[in-house]
Order: C-alpha cells, then sequence, then structure tokens
C-alpha cells in the first residue's frame, strides 16, 4: 500500500530564502502580509509564522495520456537556481465543485489550461499543490519558478489563463511575487 505524501508547507513570516516583492489579493479574504517565504516538509515548518498553507504535490488531474507524454517531454529540472517566483493559492466555489468530473472536465478543456501552461514550458516551472483533501482554506496552492527573462511570458500565460471561462469558478485568488 503506498504511503500518502507528506505535506509542503508554504509558511510566510521573517525567515526563509524567498524574498516578497510584492503581495496581492484578486479575490476573496486576504491573507496575512509578511516579508519572506519558507517552503518545507511539514515535519520542519518554522515556528512563528505569520501565515502558513499545506498542500500536497499528488498525480496529474484533468491530464490526458498524450498531455502527460508532452509535460514529461517539457519538464524543467527541479532546482535549477531560477531567481524569480510566484506563489498562488486559490479556490474555487461551490459550483464548481458541485458540477460532475466530466464537467469540470469539460470547463477545463475548452478553456485550453494545458495548451495555455504548456506555453512557456520549459522556462516557466510549475509546481501544483492540492490543499482541499487536507481541509486547508486554499483548494490549490500553484508554484511557479523563472528567470527574469520569462517574466513577461509568465504574465502574458497568467493572463490568458484568467481571461478563461474556468477563472469564473474562482472565488479566492491571492498572488505573491518572490525573489531569491
Amino acid at each position: 500500500m503506498q504511503q500518502p505524501a507528506s505535506p509542503t508547507v508554504f509558511s510566510g513570516g521573517d525567515l526563509g530564502a524567498w524574498s516578497v516583492l510584492s503581495h496581492q489579493t484578486l479575490n476573496g479574504p486576504a491573507i496575512p502580509k509578511f516579508a519572506r517565504l519558507a517552503i518545507t516538509p511539514a515535519a520542519t515548518a518554522p515556528a512563528g509564522a505569520r501565515w502558513q498553507a499545506r498542500g500536497v504535490n499528488s498525480n496529474l488531474r484533468y491530464t490526458s495520456q498524450q498531455e502527460q507524454r508532452e509535460l514529461s517531454g517539457h519538464a524543467a529540472p527541479s532546482d535549477r537556481g531560477d531567481r524569480c517566483a510566484v506563489l498562488i493559492p486559490m479556490s474555487k466555489c461551490a459550483a464548481w465543485w458541485g458540477m460532475a468530473q466530466d464537467q469540470r472536465l469539460a470547463i477545463y478543456a475548452r478553456s485550453r489550461h494545458m495548451r495555455i501552461g504548456m506555453s512557456v514550458l520549459p522556462e516557466v516551472a510549475r509546481t501544483l499543490y492540492h490543499g482541499r483533501d487536507l481541509g486547508e482554506p486554499f483548494d490549490f496552492i500553484t508554484w511557479f519558478e523563472f528567470d527574469e527573462v520569462a517574466e513577461a511570458a509568465f504574465d502574458v500565460m497568467l493572463a490568458r489563463l484568467r481571461a478563461s471561462e474556468e477563472w469564473d469558478y474562482v472565488c479566492a485568488e491571492t498572488m505573491i511575487r518572490l525573489r531569491c
């Protein structure tokens, strides 16, 4: 039997490798502002953080076998020394979760979520963490890393995603830009 994945903890406070450049609540309740961000396994999360969120990096959802092959062919190497990052904790509204899986998948496909995200690979690395099943306040915590030269492409990709039908179902979203 496979062991459940250990959560990753994002801790906002005065400690951490990442320095906060900007913090913007786009939708939903605001989270406290902080100066630095630490990303650690749950067992080593720093105490005294102003804000924490937990998530598990699990299996790819809404992804076809062909898309999985394409993603693996464009995967960015981990720990490649990128100096820019964006953390986006977000949640979708009850109407999204009230739909059947095939209905959500159809919206995801119509929104071209996968194609839009793949348009910036491998220059922009993304890791998705799921918090919903852990009872966290955010359904998803999305972590992006890139070098300064890829920041404009990242911004275009994010604007395209936010203009899609899928984003009609986002009820909470905060964007935190960071530098290492």
